[in-house]
This record gives C-alpha cells, sequence and structure tokens, in this order.
C-alpha cells in the first residue's frame, strides 16, 4: 500500500513552451484533421493569435520533478485511468506554461484483479505572470504484482 503521507507532495514548477512544431505533430498523432491546430490563418481567422493545442496537450508537459517517485511503487505496473482538463482559456503556440502538479489522494481498493492504489495528482498550468490557464486531475492504478 503506497504510504499516504504523500498527500500533499508537490513538484518543482516546470516551464514548457507552446510551440507550432509541437502542436502539429499532436494534431497528427491524433489524426485530428481541426484546422484550429493545424493551419495559423483558421486560426487567426477564428480570433486567435496562432495555432490552438489540442485540449489535451497538456499530457506532452512536464513538471519541475515527477511526484510519481515519491509513491515508492517498486516495480508495480501503473496505469493511467483518467485524465482531466479545465482550462480558464484555450492554449496557443508562444504560450509559456508553468506547471507544478501534486499528489492529492491515495486509497486502496479491491478489483477483480486484486488490490490496488489509486492516486489522484492535480496539478495547475500557468502563465509567467501566474495568470492561471488550466488545471488538470490524473487518476493512476497501481496495481499489486
Amino acid at each position: 500500500m503506497i504510504d499516504r503521507s504523500v498527500i500533499g507532495t508537490e513538484s518543482e514548477p516546470g516551464v514548457n513552451e507552446v510551440e507550432k512544431g509541437a502542436i502539429r505533430r499532436f494534431a497528427e498523432a491524433l489524426e485530428d484533421e481541426n484546422p484550429l491546430w493545424r493551419s495559423e490563418a483558421a486560426a487567426r481567422a477564428a480570433g486567435y493569435r496562432g495555432l490552438v493545442a489540442p485540449p489535451t496537450f497538456p499530457t506532452s508537459f512536464r513538471a519541475g520533478s515527477d511526484v510519481r517517485v515519491h509513491l515508492d511503487v517498486g516495480d508495480r505496473p501503473i496505469l493511467q485511468a483518467e485524465e482531466v482538463y479545465q482550462y480558464e482559456r484555450p492554449l496557443v503556440a508562444g504560450d509559456v506554461v508553468i506547471l507544478t502538479e501534486r499528489i492529492t489522494d491515495v486509497q486502496a481498493r479491491s478489483g477483480p484483479g486484486g488490490r490496488m492504489d489509486l492516486v489522484t495528482i492535480e496539478g495547475e498550468g500557468v502563465d509567467p505572470d501566474g495568470e492561471v490557464l488550466y488545471r488538470s486531475r490524473r487518476l493512476l492504478i497501481v496495481r499489486d504484482p
């Protein structure tokens, strides 16, 4: 079982740049043809200052340190079960996002496959002025071997 004392553990902030090429590659990987993430002209015509990042783009961001190291799970398999984003505004090419994550919950559960721990990690992406751009929540399942 993961020790619940890790709740509240926070990462170091990590700086992430939203780049045009990364947006396009991400959209290509998703096979998403939305012109807002593929065409600067289409994005500007829709009122944005540049290419818009797809809604799940922050999965490519990194905090300055990985809070998962505090879970001390050894070789136990980890599955990401859920990830949710709440945006204050869309991310666009040229944005700088400072991401900090924290462990907010740990629960032990039993399921058909045996015992597991559910770990909730919440993140906050802010701009260099400290304005919140988005909040995220990830649910990890850590299974017993």
